[in-house]
């Protein structure tokens, strides 16, 4: 079982030196890692691991006991010995194979992140750069649509200019027409007051002449 163990430790510090440094290897450890995970892959993962992990706990036992013997007898066995030796190697060794395997669980996790991140990083610099392109043709034709505009405010400054001066004209034609018809106005009403006179006056003389025709016929 040590050798086992010390095979599985050896390839898995290989393992974390392939995931470390950027090599063809990498990629192919990526993805044999892709399958294992994939499927029944992580159910018999967890599987190993929870059985060395029970016959770690076992060892760990089986040391606590020796311990506990040689406190209770007060003497040291050889044979107690060699076994303590044993259950704190396989102990170690164990141990050292769950960290090293769950090291190259997060090693493999961070190195997919990473990939997904560059991979978002260039499409979002791929969308900027076209995002980029359609801000200079937006910026074209916006200046195009401003000199056009530009264009239209001349024209429509100078027609504004031109119907200025007709309104101009026509309210100077308006104050003159307003001029003359206070003018006339005014004519109308001194005839209209010269036609009362002139009406009373003829009155007061068909009064004088009724009253001078009436005294002759008495």
């Amino acid at each position: 079982m040590q050798q086992l163990l010390f095979t599985v430790i050896l390839s898995e510090m290989a393992l974390i030196l392939v995931l470390l440094f950027k090599t063809p290897l990498r990629k192919l450890v990526i993805l044999s890692l892709d399958r294992v995970k994939r499927g029944r892959g992580p159910i018999m993962v967890k599987t190993v691991g929870a059985t060395v992990f029970v016959v770690l706990l076992s060892s760990v036992y089986s040391m606590t006991k020796i311990q506990k013997r040689w406190i209770d007898e007060g003497a040291v066995n050889p044979m107690d010995q060699v076994l303590m030796a044993k259950h704190l190697l396989e102990a170690t060794l164990m141990g050292s194979s769950l960290f090293l395997a769950l090291m190259i669980d997060r090693l493999h996790h961070y190195i997919r992140e990473l990939r997904i991140r560059r991979k978002g990083m260039e499409a979002v610099q791929k969308q900027a750069r076209g995002s980029e392109n359609g801000k200079v043709e937006e910026a074209k034709a916006l200046e195009e649509e401003t000199a056009k505009l530009r264009e239209k405010l001349k024209h429509l400054e100078s027609e504004l200019e031109t119907r200025t001066k007709e309104v101009n004209a026509a309210e100077a034609n308006a104050v003159a027409l307003s001029k003359q018809s206070e003018g006339f106005l005014l004519e109308y009403d001194r005839l209209l007051e010269e036609n009362q006179n002139l009406r009373n006056q003829l009155q007061s003389l068909d009064r004088r002449l009724s009253h001078s025709g009436s005294k002759k016929n008495t």
